[in-house]
């Protein structure tokens, strides 16, 4: 039996990267001349692929691709480095590592930006690996992203408990339905951006509600193999 792999969804989970997000998806609206939306539904904007935010959100598919120039535009601007990582994260990553086990972020913002964004804020010096979706989100699924994790560790799909238990933490049903493909259990947190009860509907296997609790959680759903 390999070591226990931990996935890690990163906006929501370990980053509060809201306000660089919601700011350039304004900017977004603002550039093609649509009503921006109120902040609760910009907020819904962190976490899924942006292809699919807009579209769901009052741009017509036809401009889909104008209003992600935009939005880029924004974020690599500044957007993307306002930023932060929750409070306790960092040991939370420390704890998991010392109990033996493999850490990779598994994201579905793009990894040309989740790369250097976990570098910068000191993400990368704590994980085993970051992997996210091709510039082109449109051409990819969470599941896809976890698809590429898995593949870089060696480990099959749907995940054979016999090469180790693998473990999904992320705060969308995304994070949930991505991990389920895989026949993998999605751990929720809910200081990110779900809407209340949406974590529990998708099927998270547990939802944690602070920080230091999370790698008592994780060890937990990964007993015995701790």
């Amino acid at each position: 039996m390999t070591q226990p792999l931990v996935l890690l969804d990163l906006d929501g989970t370990l980053m509060d990267s809201a306000p660089g997000i919601t700011s350039s998806v304004a900017h977004a609206y603002r550039a093609l001349g649509i009503p921006v939306p109120d902040d609760a539904t910009l907020r819904t904007f962190v976490g899924p692929p942006i292809t699919d935010s807009f579209p769901d959100h009052g741009v017509p598919p036809e401009r889909t691709a104008e209003a992600v120039a935009a939005y880029r535009e924004a974020f690599t601007a500044g957007g993307m480095f306002d930023n932060a990582v929750f409070d306790g994260v960092p040991d939370v990553l420390r704890a998991l590592r010392d109990a033996g086990c493999t850490l990779l972020v598994a994201t579905s913002k793009p990894e040309v930006y989740a790369k250097p964004i976990c570098d910068r804020f000191g993400i990368s010096d704590l994980v085993d690996g970051v992997h996210g979706a091709p510039l082109d989100e449109g051409t990819s699924t969470k599941a896809d992203v976890i698809a590429a994790a898995l593949a870089a560790q060696g480990r099959r799909s749907p995940v054979d408990p016999a090469e180790g238990p693998v473990l999904m933490v992320g705060d969308r049903e995304h994070d949930v339905h991505g991990a389920t493909v895989h026949g993998i259990d999605c751990l929720g947190v809910s200081w990110g951006y779900a809407a209340p009860g949406e974590l529990e509907a998708a099927g998270a296997v547990a939802v944690v509600d602070e920080v230091p609790a999370l790698a008592p959680a994780v060890r937990d759903l990964l007993s015995p193999a701790l």
